[in-house]
């Protein structure tokens, strides 16, 4: 780890660096709102995958220039679109997108970068932004990443927030106290998603889908505790991605009626969870939003240890077996812990959390 005392206190142009995935970046937050509240008169940036810039801008608000509510946290929002540019790397617009995007990068003249992702790419890409100073863990998702670290930090916690946070105290050298994390706001998502939801006397987010299969309550689970929530007066609305409609489809079928399918954009996704009671769910980046959002949330949990990735700063409750083994191997079918966790047990603390607001 490098000397604390030789970071330099003056940074007055700041790059994040946090790629993906939904949930990573919203894990990512708190560190970046600690970061805003150490140095709240410096420029701060933001290199990000296209498809998740919403989660700091909305779609049709300029991605660089003074904060608002449609860009509260960040000053800047640089994008990339890496699997795009994978598929035709042999396409001239495709390296005259890559050009322009590195050369508004560098322009900035970022003092100094943060690598938050831990992967070569990301620390890659870090350096190539020209910082001064390149920040990163000591231990790095991927070890190859720390060849791009001029700043290592020593990072501590057990779940992933806490360390994202104990790299930004590396930087900044103290943590400022507990602060909300803002989105944006994007008003017309708001207008649609409030009249979409308005006759609703509140409601639960049911969310089915998971990164991969190991990870995936079954749907007509799902459906059975829709049905036992509508006998207590409680809507759900099923909340699905893209390539997840026949599962939200399986959902609503299981409910007999009594949950509705909704897709969203990220900006309509962050509007809806505004207004939910309650989301229900296993490890995903919609649960993730919901637990930012200070929604309580019911966190389905097997393969994924969630100490480390379950929600946090919310009133939750966590249901995982005793029998379930924590590892990240992208298994189609659900793991077989994660199957003991019976309707009831979703539906009694569903029960205990919306009788608790």
């Amino acid at each position: 780890m490098s000397d604390p005392s030789a970071i330099s206190p003056r940074l007055e142009r700041l790059l994040v660096v946090r790629l993906s995935a939904m949930g990573d970046i919203i894990h990512t937050l708190p560190a970046v709102v600690a970061l805003r509240e150490a140095l709240p008169n410096a420029t701060i940036g933001w290199l990000i995958e296209e498809r998740w810039a919403e989660l700091l801008c909305t779609l049709r608000y300029p991605r660089s220039g003074k904060r608002s509510k449609e860009r509260p946290l960040v000053d800047r929002v640089h994008t990339v679109n890496i699997a795009a540019w994978r598929r035709s790397l042999l396409s001239f617009d495709t390296w005259q997108q890559m050009a322009a995007g590195l050369s508004e990068l560098r322009g900035v003249g970022y003092d100094a970068a943060i690598d938050f992702q831990g992967a070569v790419r990301s620390a890659l890409l870090a350096r190539l932004s020209r910082a001064t100073t390149i920040f990163g863990d000591a231990q790095p998702r991927e070890n190859a990443a720390s060849m791009w670290y001029t700043r290592q930090i020593i990072t501590e916690g057990t779940h992933v927030i806490e360390q994202a946070l104990s790299l930004a105290q590396g930087v900044i050298q103290r943590l400022p106290g507990e602060t909300k994390v803002p989105f944006p706001c994007d008003c017309d998502a708001e207008n649609r998603i409030g009249e979409m939801v308005s006759d609703l006397n509140g409601f639960v987010i049911l969310n089915p889908g998971a990164g991969w299969g190991a990870k995936q309550w079954p749907a007509e689970r799902y459906g059975l505790v829709a049905k036992r929530l509508a006998e207590a007066g409680v809507h759900s609305l099923i909340n699905f991605g893209p390539g997840e409609e026949e599962l939200a489809e399986a959902v609503e079928a299981a409910s007999e009626g009594t949950a509705h399918k909704i897709s969203c954009s990220v900006s309509e996704l962050i509007a809806l969870t505004r207004h939910a009671k309650l989301f229900i769910g296993g490890d995903t980046g919609p649960m993730h939003l919901a637990a930012a959002m200070q929604v309580p949330v019911v966190g389905l949990f097997g393969p994924t240890n969630p100490a480390r990735n379950g929600p946090f700063g919310t009133r939750s409750v966590i249901l995982r077996s005793a029998n379930s083994i924590t590892t990240h191997a992208r298994r189609r079918e659900p793991e077989a812990g994660l199957l003991e966790i019976a309707p009831e047990e979703v539906v009694s603390a569903a029960h205990r959390l919306l009788g608790d607001s």
